[in-house]
């Protein structure tokens, strides 16, 4: 979705995530200050403003709405999570992991600025993400609801979140995978962060446990879905059977059986990722 191509029925979604994405930008720029190291801060400002999808950050903005609440203090927390989520790809793209050469559409961060600086700029969005979840923000959560919302997200990117989905990956190089292998990677390296969405926003809103575990059901059916398609675009070739998507928009829409008509947004999100062709 990056250059956020138009799609046929979808013009009303479009226009809502539009608005989302430059809320998003904007909430960034305010939460990010540049401290006192020049090219670490330039590194930064290079990835994590460049043009991007924004899907997590949206998720959340879209899981408070269906959750009949105010979007505008969970907006902090989306943040946290576009921060970590951004340090990810910094990580991912580096020699040492996937060598990758582009990334949201320009040079990887390491190709531009060198990779003791991406690897800083990576730790620092890290840092940065859990000190704002540690400060707190006008009309936000108190501190135990946070203190919470900090243990989601450490579990998401840690020994069982996208750090074990990267190390799986990595071990796996050069073999063809199983169904269940890929399953297990993309719940890691993509669905963990998906769902730490949906858990951190129902938190920041006072969600009941029942609401917040069904908004995660959904939000893990969606990463999947989303990643699938992802590899189907990247490499349809060789993708082979992984068509998977509508199932798992199928999974997730079932999720959001009890919130009824104010889920619709998400349920369109939903289809709207998987129909998308870049």
């Amino acid at each position: 979705m990056t250059g956020h191509e138009a799609r046929p029925g979808f013009a009303a979604l479009e226009a809502g995530l539009e608005d989302k994405r430059g809320r998003i930008g904007v909430a960034l720029r305010r939460l990010v200050a540049a401290g006192e190291c020049g090219p670490v801060a330039a590194a930064i400002a290079d990835i994590l403003f460049a043009p991007a999808k924004r899907l997590r950050p949206i998720l959340g903005l879209m899981v408070a709405e269906a959750l009949g609440a105010d979007p505008a203090p969970v907006l902090p927390a989306a943040c946290a999570v576009e921060m970590v989520h951004t340090a990810s790809l910094v990580l991912d793209d580096l020699p040492c992991m996937d060598h990758a050469t582009v990334r949201r559409g320009r040079p990887a961060l390491h190709l531009l600025h060198g990779e003791a600086n991406a690897v800083l700029a990576a730790f620092a969005l890290l840092n940065r993400a859990f000190e704002v979840l540690a400060e707190g923000w006008a009309g936000g959560p108190d501190p135990a609801a946070r203190v919470e919302m900090a243990r989601e997200l450490a579990g998401a990117v840690g020994l069982s979140g996208m750090i074990a989905g990267q190390a799986h990956d990595l071990a796996q190089r050069g073999r063809r995978l199983d169904a269940a292998t890929v399953a297990l990677i993309d719940s890691r390296k993509t669905g963990a962060l998906f769902v730490a969405c949906a858990v951190l926003a129902a938190r920041a809103v006072g969600a009941t446990p029942a609401e917040t575990g069904a908004l995660a059901a959904y939000a893990r059916s969606f990463g999947l879905a989303f990643q699938v398609v992802d590899d189907l675009i990247d490499a349809p070739a060789a993708a082979g059977d992984r068509g998977r998507a509508p199932a798992l928009i199928a999974a997730g829409e079932a999720a959001l059986a009890p919130f009824g008509a104010s889920a619709q947004p998400l349920r369109d999100l939903a289809r709207y990722v998987a129909a998308r062709r870049r």
